[in-house]
């Protein structure tokens, strides 16, 4: 399913090292380092810190991406710095392993770490978000959280826990990310179809 569309799944191949950001006429260029480079295609999608990008200017080493002044306004790549590091991941092709969940690179809103702990070997990570998105996320449901498929381990009003394993930490930026860094979330698209099914029915007001 989906395939005739760019789709991702959270399963993150690997991280990259912002370069240089520049100015363009309206948006932004962003240059990533990565061992991907060398596999990209001028033009193919990759979904950087889970937002659904155009690899440009593709060299051995690195990759440009342009940034759209609507996608800076609604996702955190506009405050990526140089050296910041951020999850990479190539869109899913039709004969592909599909390991996380559905992903569209979409990003539905920001949020924001509120803290990160140690218990044992694992991670728990405490993110705030923003309101409007508690309709769409469920206890053990599947969110990305910067492009990686995560599962929900407690949620509130206005925040949700998740608990990483030590491969996604070792092999994510998470490892690098600190409290009041801001996050882009993208709610699963199945419960974002059926939020909008129920909408339209005579259920609304129970929604």
């Amino acid at each position: 399913m989906y395939w005739w569309r760019v789709m991702f799944t959270g399963i993150i191949e690997a991280v990259g090292t912002v370069t240089s950001i520049s100015d363009l006429p309206k948006g932004l260029r962003v240059r990533i380092d990565t061992h991907l480079a060398s596999d990209l295609i001028e033009g193919e999608s990759i979904a950087v810190n889970g937002v659904c990008l155009t690899a440009v200017s593709i060299n051995q080493d690195s990759f440009a991406a342009d940034v759209s002044p609507e996608t800076a306004r609604v996702t955190s790549v506009a405050g990526l710095k140089t050296s910041a590091i951020v999850n990479l991941e190539r869109s899913l092709s039709a004969d592909g392993r599909f390991g996380g969940h559905v992903v569209q690179g979409h990003i539905d809103d920001v949020g924001a770490i509120i803290e990160i702990v140690r218990e044992a070997d694992f991670w728990r990570v405490k993110i705030g978000y923003p309101e409007v998105l508690r309709r769409y996320i469920v206890n053990k449901g599947a969110i990305a959280i910067d492009g990686i498929s995560l599962t929900v381990a407690q949620i509130g009003q206005s925040e949700l826990d998740v608990q990483i394993v030590p491969f996604t930490w070792e092999h994510t930026n998470l490892n690098s990310r600190s409290s009041g860094d801001q996050v882009n979330l993208e709610c699963d698209i199945i419960g974002k179809y059926v939020a909008q099914m129920l909408k339209s029915s005579y259920f609304e007001k129970d929604v």
